[in-house]
């Protein structure tokens, strides 16, 4: 009885580890592994075991930044059973990494949170750091933008009721032109929206003031166009030059 009330408060209880089968991920992968679960010194009924792919995002609030964390996908890899006390046990797991999950470059961590629902006790919980490196189709669009003159300076992810789509948030990689538009933009902001057929992309571009209407228009914020554009599959199929081409008459038009 005193060991069930230890492991009711966390001593004693049940352990888990998760070993994923590798650390880097592209958007849209698969991500296999194994959940080792170690019974603790009595028995336990275990509810589900719940992984959740993971992130933080930056929130504004009263002038204050405040970093959150955001919750991407959750995917339950167990039916109920009970662990016996000692017992090790190995639960494999898959799920497909969601296709808006952030790129772990800039401030931008991603891990697999894993928890371990017990029927009143404490659940205990792992987490595992991910590397998120671009698709195929993003690193098309990131070396046209690079053949473009276009320098990363920044990415994290932020707040965003309007662009983050289902998530509260979104990831933006910020630009400077280095070459092609310097003295034109400021910046240019990248937002991706991958699916399994195109990529979408959200391009904030941000004009540089020139006269006494630009510089008025820039103090109130007015010299940011938002465009949303497309790429098939197809036409990214095609190459950054391309893309590249494309890229430039679009952002040409609202320099």
């Amino acid at each position: 009885m005193f060991n069930r009330f230890l492991a009711s408060i966390g001593i004693g209880s049940a352990k888990i580890d998760t070993v994923l089968e590798k650390a880097r991920y592209a958007p849209g992968d698969e991500v296999r592994g194994i959940v080792k679960i170690q019974g603790g010194n009595v028995e336990q009924r275990i509810e589900t075991i719940q992984l959740s792919v993971m992130t933080e995002y930056i929130r504004e609030s009263n002038d204050t930044k405040i970093t959150q964390h955001g919750e991407i996908g959750r995917y339950h890899v167990s039916a109920p059973f009970t662990l016996q006390a000692g017992e090790s046990r190995e639960v494999p797991f898959s799920f497909q990494l969601p296709h808006q999950t952030p790129l772990t470059i800039g401030r931008a961590p991603v891990w697999v949170k894993t928890e371990l629902d017990i029927r009143g006790g404490v659940d205990p919980g792992d987490n595992d750091r991910i590397e998120v490196v671009p698709t195929a189709p993003m690193n098309t669009v990131l070396e046209a933008l690079n053949q473009l003159g276009f320098r990363l300076r920044k990415a994290e992810c932020e707040y965003s009721s309007r662009l983050g789509g289902k998530m509260p948030f979104v990831q933006e990689l910020e630009f400077v032109p280095t070459t092609q538009f310097r003295g034109q933009l400021d910046e240019l902001e990248v937002m991706f929206y991958p699916s399994d057929r195109e990529l979408e992309l959200v391009l904030q571009i941000d004009r540089r003031a020139r006269g006494l209407s630009s510089f008025f228009a820039e103090a109130m914020d007015m010299d940011e166009s938002f465009v949303r554009t497309r790429f098939t599959n197809e036409q990214l199929a095609a190459g950054s030059n391309a893309i590249a081409h494309q890229l430039s008459d679009i952002i040409s038009r609202y320099a």
